[in-house]
């Protein structure tokens, strides 16, 4: 969703921010190699897991690289239930969400990002892309930082982070700003936090 950053707004110390940096290589390149068919798989967890939902859900509107999400947009748009997508501000604030609909026309956003030309959102529930986790919950994302501002801003949404499988590491470092999930999906499993 959002585009790679060379440092972190958060300031990691310094340890911690080289080794994301690292790592960050390291997971884009296997999130790029990976086998696209499995992310249906992804997909129908996140259904399983949403088709209760009764409040606006933030979904990722994705780069060509990142799980498409698209479909469960569309299958919870069927299902009634409200989809926000994010639309990324300036460096620093957290993410917007804009309502999204099937027929809602798009626009054009920062880092060749997509977002909905409609009103503001605050969602209960916000998915995160992710490009890389563990099984404690560690979370490594772009280094944009906007997720650990967005999830900090909203301290009663839920949190589902989504990723291939294929982007579990052995341990990912945590910063002080790092926001944690309640549960991660994957095509194979929901691993859960709370």
């Amino acid at each position: 969703m959002v585009a790679p950053h060379t440092s972190s707004p958060y300031n990691d110390p310094p340890d911690i921010a080289e080794r994301k940096k690292s790592l960050r290589v390291q997971c884009l390149a296997a999130l790029k190699a990976r086998n696209v068919l499995h992310d249906r798989g992804i997909i129908q967890h996140l259904e399983h897991l949403l088709h209760a939902a009764t409040g606006p859900v933030a979904c990722v509107w994705p780069l060509p690289h990142e799980v498409d999400l698209r479909p469960l947009c569309h299958a919870l748009a069927r299902a009634g239930i409200p989809v926000a997508l994010p639309e990324t501000p300036p460096r620093g604030t957290p993410l917007i969400f804009r309502q999204w609909q099937p027929e809602s026309t798009m626009l054009a956003g920062r880092f060749g990002t997509q977002y909905p030309d409609g009103p503001l959102m605050e969602p209960r529930l916000v998915l995160v892309p992710l490009l890389g986790f563990d099984r404690t919950g560690n979370r490594l994302g772009y280094g944009g930082g906007y997720y650990d501002r967005t999830l900090a801003a909203l301290p009663h949404a839920t949190s589902i982070g989504y990723a291939p499988s294929t982007q579990e590491v052995a341990h990912l470092p945590r910063g002080p700003h790092d926001q944690p999930l309640s549960c991660i999906v994957t095509e194979k499993e929901v691993i859960r936090f709370d």
